[in-house]
């Protein structure tokens, strides 16, 4: 193949660390004519897993991770709200080479979550390469130099390779409803909680129901004078089986890794057995859906609050919750549950009703919390990632985010994404796609080093291909056939946020470099055929 792009008119920047450049990232001076060999963009469980095992591979050389927050821990450093935890199990949630002997639940709460990335942080020695306070607000591949060009909240800098693992949950959404503007109390995001607010005897409006109101309701109509639920949808939710993991089976773990390691395969065989369920066994499907129902009936007697609550869509369809305390919060006194569409907010209250003029309810609120999910598949990141002809990442998907194996995208050579497209899991962990993604990129860098290369560019004929043949797979799942809308689905209505398939698969397919589905650049900027 023919490779048109100009020849590279100076040499490489070193890939030889500075003196001072572990030292700079600690004490946070400006990023002035700062160069990464790897530049990562994240320091939640995507960016310090991948920091991690650049490390521990040879690859540290002039790392670099950078973090808008002070702190590590991603989405599990920005959601502090009442009851937050995961909804996979702890030991599956985790990295497979730090285990963890002493979560305290099958299903660990944030707090925990949170020390476990900040002490894998510290122990992998991941600190001194990471620079906090430090927002990507730019980043442009230089074609003529084969590198990138960055710029940052603190300066400028170069990089060969950038690694976007900002993670798919960090940008909250908060709908665009009439009249907000105008109410007069407390409003935030249950990403953004203010736990300087107090909720005791206030009038509390929640917005959504999804996964993070599932958690935190339960707690705050413990608390508020009454709390009003507005619900556009509702989810299919299972019973949760938590429990405490008591001090005996920790030392056991301790004592005996092994052990640990069968609970994680356990669990993680466990999830996997749900993927026909997902994939078109309708049989299948309907056993857990069967499950969901008696878990409603039990807890909801109140059949006009039941009629509420049940879905009118495939189990599966949108994410499935889980939870034992959420029904029996929704059947408090003190609670009401709203499905008539919001029609605008005053300065004290909610209005409900259709908006084709019929008459309203108003319901007196002083205070909003909105669950209303976050900006997966229309973040802002695409829009400042510029690639090889100038476009945009966000005018190159028009809406319709695809990459090659979740990973990389036609015309951004050396970038490589966590969690990208097609990544996402309706049943497992996806630290488990995480770490095969890793794999993917030091099998391109050990690739790039073996032969000299510049830079890697997938072909784009080879990503389409990859792209309709997910498609074409997806076709019979129950995200695509399932009766709802949900943020699995881009605004062309295509599926680019689901993996449709055993994750094992996932993983083979990520397990080496396929560099024959790439355009190869040299030093001296000869082509090397894929």
């Amino acid at each position: 193949m023919t490779d048109t792009r100009k020849p590279v008119t100076r040499p490489r920047p070193s890939a030889t660390p500075s003196a001072t450049s572990h030292e700079t990232a600690t004490a946070g001076a400006p990023l002035t004519d700062a160069h990464a060999n790897v530049l990562v963009v994240g320091a939640g469980f995507a960016g310090l897993g991948t920091a991690i095992q650049l490390l521990q591979n040879g690859f540290g050389d002039d790392l670099l991770v950078i973090e808008r927050d002070h702190e590590v821990g991603g989405t599990w450093r920005d959601n502090t709200y009442p009851g937050c935890a995961c909804d996979v199990p702890s030991h599956l949630y985790s990295f497979s080479f730090a285990p963890n002997p002493d979560w305290s639940r099958r299903f660990a709460p944030q707090p925990e979550i949170g020390a476990y990335l900040r002490r894998c942080a510290d122990e992998f020695g991941v600190r001194p390469y990471i620079r906090f306070g430090c927002e990507l607000q730019r980043a442009e591949w230089d074609q003529e130099n084969q590198l990138w060009r960055v710029e940052t909240s603190r300066g400028p800098l170069t990089a060969n390779v950038v690694v976007m693992a900002q993670g798919p949950l960090s940008e909250p959404s908060i709908p665009p409803l009439p009249g907000l503007g105008n109410f007069a109390g407390e409003s935030f995001h249950s990403a953004r909680w203010n736990h300087s607010l107090d909720l005791s005897g206030l009038r509390v409006g929640v917005i959504g129901t999804g996964a993070s109101a599932v958690q935190f309701i339960p707690e705050i109509a413990r608390k508020a004078a009454h709390l009003t639920v507005f619900q556009r949808t509702p989810s299919w939710i299972t019973p949760r089986h938590d429990g405490a993991i008591p001090a005996w089976l920790q030392t056991l773990y301790r004592r005996l890794p092994v052990l640990q390691r069968l609970t994680r395969r356990f669990e993680y065989l466990t999830r996997e057995a749900s993927v026909p369920a997902l994939m078109g066994n309708r049989m299948l499907r309907n056993v857990g859906r069967k499950s969901a129902e008696d878990h409603l009936k039990r807890q909801v007697r109140d059949p006009e609050l039941r009629r509420k609550l049940t879905p009118d869509y495939e189990l599966g369809c949108k994410r499935v919750l889980l939870s034992d305390n959420y029904y029996p919060a929704l059947a408090q006194p003190n609670v009401t549950v709203v499905t008539d569409p919001i029609r605008d907010i005053g300065p004290d209250r909610v209005r409900t009703g259709s908006t084709d003029g019929g008459v309203a309810d108003e319901h007196a609120v002083d205070v909003l919390v909105f669950s209303t999910g976050f900006r997966v598949t229309d973040a802002s990141h695409p829009r400042v990632i510029f690639g090889a002809d100038g476009s945009s990442l966000e005018d190159v998907w028009g809406g319709s985010p695809q990459a090659y194996r979740g990973s990389t995208v036609a015309g951004f050579p050396n970038l490589y994404l966590m969690a990208g497209p097609n990544t996402g899991l309706g049943h497992n962990s996806l630290i488990y796609m995480i770490e095969a993604q890793i794999a993917y990129l030091l099998g391109a860098l050990r690739f790039m080093r073996a032969l000299r290369l510049r830079s890697v560019d997938v072909e784009a004929s080879r990503q389409e291909e990859y792209n309709a043949d997910l498609q074409r797979r997806l076709a019979p799942s129950v995200w695509a056939n399932g009766g709802c809308t949900s943020w699995y689905q881009d605004e062309r209505n295509r599926i680019t946020t689901i993996w449709p398939d055993q994750t094992r698969r996932f993983r083979r397919e990520t397990s080496e470099f396929d560099a024959e589905n790439y355009i190869l650049t040299t030093s001296e900027n000869a082509e090397v055929p894929g």
